[in-house]
């Protein structure tokens, strides 16, 4: 038995259909924003809506349904889930060993300020990861980190998924512009190109908004001059290796350039005061505070060396496992003539595996009347998370620790992140749900009625929308890509400035994700305040996006010698 999709399943009506396929979104909306529900009740309530939507308004089967949404769970452990645990893991151990202590005193030589703190982790080191790695990494290890400097743990999930904004684009070596040549035909260094003059300016805002966020107008004036080379030498940077290079180096260069940027800047420059939190002021008198900012604790170089070398080995990994001709290798994909690639790929080979989901595997017919391929993707040694996994071994080596009280550490880890990992793995499953019955292309369509008046400045809310449904801007342009270049040929629009403007409008829905929220939550210790997290990003979500479908919109008309 098959099913057909039917993206007119309701009355054989557009905007009915739309109206029903919305449900199981605004269900999750109003879980998490009014009715405050722990995220694993939220995603798991909202993974049964979005099942009985899919059987009893859009025909799905009820067993195809229930297929797909474990090929969501599947996906949410693996490589989602593994990502997150290796993560809290490494920076456990490093907390564990009083390692931690010394990263905290490290970056307090350099800044005791909050604000220019969050632009260097949050916002520049946050990007290099995501540049390297994505999903999740840079959310969870950010987040982790200012935690440990002191950083209230909602406000440091917060800064870190809107400080994301900035890089999602470019994620994980540009795959998000790579994925979407395939189905729109549109070469990748185009899209890169007009992404490239899209995003700088969503980049060069974030650090001034984030400290705004943070501390108010009055407090992010008194750092602009940090602001401007935070703001300026990442956005610079991006502009020109996304115009020039290509898409698969903007975050790592722009992150490194900012990152380097801001620390020489610092040796020359310090705030005329010093931002603290509410309360941080009484907090310095207390021994635990003051042994972290108090002049009179000194680190050799080697000591601080030491406490920083797993994230220096981290950064290491993921940087390797994002090499493409290795990740090749990784996933048994390697088809060269190197025979240490040729050893790796066979390893590799072996541990990856790719079974199909029951009764779901070219069972899905979509609207050309092609059969949709349905796998558990199981790339155990690809995954960025076991590049974090061999990070924390190598970590074990470095800090001196036994086998015994390294695997107790990560079995403390596993059993604070089981309530983390069960809303990731719901709400991916009631993704690929939506993904599977029709309803996510059904909202495309929807929106790429706006007309040619309005959908310019539409457009980037369709890809805002798929990263919100997948959590994943590659997802989200492999989703909606062809449908924005066919809606932008109809209306006379620039089919690249519409595939740019999808994955430049995904970026600011990656913040309200639901496995982004959960990814955030479980990194900072926040399981069961997905619904807090929610509230503090939706609003930043929807103003940002709004940016983007404005500056997309005048690209559109009076700024169209920017479309390359």
């Amino acid at each position: 038995m098959s099913f057909q999709q039917n993206f007119t399943a309701v009355g054989d009506n557009l905007a009915l259909s739309s109206i029903i396929a919305l449900i199981p979104i605004l269900y999750f909306f109003w879980a998490l924003a009014i009715k405050r529900m722990k995220g694993h009740i939220a995603g798991l309530t909202t993974l049964i809506v979005a099942l009985l939507t899919a059987v009893l308004a859009f025909k799905m089967p009820a067993g195809m349904a229930v297929m797909s949404a474990t090929q969501g769970a599947v996906y949410g452990i693996l490589p989602i889930g593994w990502i997150i645990i290796t993560s809290v893991f490494l920076y456990k151990l490093t907390v564990k060993t009083g390692q931690f202590d010394i990263i905290r005193n490290s970056v307090l030589s350099i800044t005791e300020d909050r604000r220019i703190q969050a632009l260097l982790i949050a916002f520049s080191f946050g990007a290099f990861l995501e540049g390297a790695a994505g999903f999740g990494a840079p959310v969870a290890i950010s987040a982790a980190l200012l935690v440990g400097l002191g950083f209230n743990p909602l406000f440091a999930a917060g800064l870190c998924l809107i400080a994301n904004t900035a890089p999602v684009a470019f994620g994980a070596i540009g795959i998000p512009v790579i994925a979407v040549e395939g189905p729109t035909g549109v070469p990748a260094m185009e899209i890169s190109k007009m992404i490239g003059r899209q995003l700088p300016f969503i980049s060069f805002f974030i650090p001034f908004y984030l400290v705004v966020i943070m501390a108010g107008f009055k407090k992010a004036m008194e750092i602009i001059p940090a602001i401007l080379v935070s703001g300026v030498s990442f956005a610079l940077t991006q502009y020109i290796t996304s115009n020039f290079l290509g898409p698969e180096l903007p975050d790592i260069l722009s992150a490194l350039v900012s990152l380097f940027a801001m620390v020489i800047f610092l040796k020359f420059w310090k705030p005329k005061t010093v931002f603290r939190f509410p309360g941080e002021q009484e907090m310095a008198a207390t021994v635990a505070f003051d042994a972290a900012v108090s002049s009179k604790k000194q680190y050799t170089k080697g000591q601080v060396f030491k406490a920083w070398s797993p994230f220096l080995v981290l950064t290491g990994m993921i940087s390797l496992w994002g090499v493409p001709v290795l990740k090749l290798a990784l996933t048994g994909h390697y088809e060269g003539s190197s025979a240490i690639l040729k050893v790796v790929n066979s390893l590799g080979h072996a541990l990856t595996f790719a079974p199909e989901v029951p009764a779901l595997n070219n069972k899905v017919i979509n609207t050309v009347g092609d059969a949709i391929a349905a796998v558990y993707k199981l790339e155990f040694l690809g995954a960025a998370g076991t590049a974090i996994l061999i990070a924390a071994i190598i970590t074990k080596y470095i800090m001196g620790i036994s086998w015994k009280n390294w695997a107790s550490i990560f079995g403390e880890t596993l059993s604070e992140l089981k309530f983390p990992i069960l809303t990731i793995c719901s709400v991916v499953g009631f993704a690929y749900v939506i993904n599977a019955s029709g309803m996510s292309t059904t909202l495309g369509m929807a929106l790429a009625k706006t007309g040619s008046l309005l959908f310019p400045f539409f457009a980037p809310f369709l890809g805002w929308l798929g990263v919100f449904i997948t959590g994943s801007d590659t997802s989200a342009n492999l989703l909606f890509g062809n449908l924005q270049k066919i809606t932008a040929e109809s209306i006379g629009m620039n089919p690249i400035l519409a595939i740019a403007a999808n994955s430049s409008g995904g970026v600011a829905g990656k913040m309200i994700s639901p496995q982004s929220i959960a990814v955030a939550c479980a990194a900072a210790g926040l399981a069961g305040k997905e619904s807090d997290l929610f509230r503090f990003t939706v609003k930043h979500s929807l103003f940002l996006v709004a940016l983007i479908g404005i500056i997309t919109f005048l690209q559109n008309t009076v700024l169209s010698w920017m479309i390359p």
